[in-house]
């Protein structure tokens, strides 16, 4: 199934910038965005970079585009989905989310990641403990991965030993 290209609206072709808040807008509608997100999409339809910074700089200046309803979206998300605070810290960063954005929303040392680990530890290997070494590295692998502490993992396969 092939897709068919977005029809230009009546004047679009005149005017880039109105184009490209058109664009923005439709992309934030589906839901939030970082900046830098936002700006790599808009220059990959071929927006030129002198209309898409003031662009974003309008539409977080609207409240359209923020990057602090990206984070806390983003962090909910995936925590929900059973991601670690390690991983989803490097996700952020990918997206380029400042550091002290992110440390606003996420502390590796609340108490909530250390019942997400468990959570995810029940529902992928069960309430049995590892029975050996190697199974217990196996069962830490998966955590690590899945972006939890060490310390977390350890506090989780220490308490169901």
């Amino acid at each position: 199934m092939s897709r068919s290209k977005r029809r230009p609206e009546a004047g679009e072709d005149d005017d880039p910038a109105a184009a490209a808040r058109q664009t923005a807008l439709g992309l934030l509608a589906r839901r939030e965005h970082s900046r830098r997100e936002l700006a790599y999409k808009l220059a990959q339809r071929g927006y030129d970079g002198q209309i898409v910074e003031p662009l974003l700089s309008g539409l977080a200046a609207e409240g359209l585009l923020s990057e602090e309803r990206f984070v806390e979206g983003y962090v909910y998300a995936r925590s929900a989905r059973g991601y670690g605070p390690l991983r989803i810290r490097a996700e952020l960063r990918e997206r380029g989310v400042p550091d002290a954005l992110v440390d606003s929303f996420l502390d590796d040392r609340d108490p909530q990641w250390t019942d997400a680990v468990a959570a995810v530890h029940r529902k992928r290997f069960g309430a049995d403990r590892p029975s050996d070494f190697k199974e217990r590295a196996r069962q830490m692998r998966f955590l690590q991965q899945r972006g939890f502490t060490p310390e977390q993992i350890r506090r989780v396969l220490n308490e169901s030993d």
